[in-house]
């Protein structure tokens, strides 16, 4: 796959989601087809996610939305 197809978004939670939450929340992110990573490197509150056109921003929203219904995304 060409990197050039990829995409990254960084969808921003609430900051005392626990840390089982935001691991369950990154598995259930990256089990979505068209999904390449998904990871809460430097901050709690920042899931940054790697995808591609398998899948969208919206969609991969959509499931982060169902462990924290009021995520937004905050950048490309």
């Amino acid at each position: 796959m060409s990197p050039w197809t990829q995409q990254i978004i960084v969808v921003h939670v609430r900051p005392e989601l626990s840390a089982d939450d935001r691991a369950k929340l990154e598995k259930a992110v990256i089990a979505n087809t068209g999904v390449i990573a998904a990871d809460f490197d430097h901050h709690k509150h920042e899931l940054m996610v790697v995808y591609d056109a398998a899948t969208t921003c919206e969609a991969i929203l959509d499931v982060v939305r169902q462990t924290d219904p009021v995520a937004t995304m905050i950048g490309l």
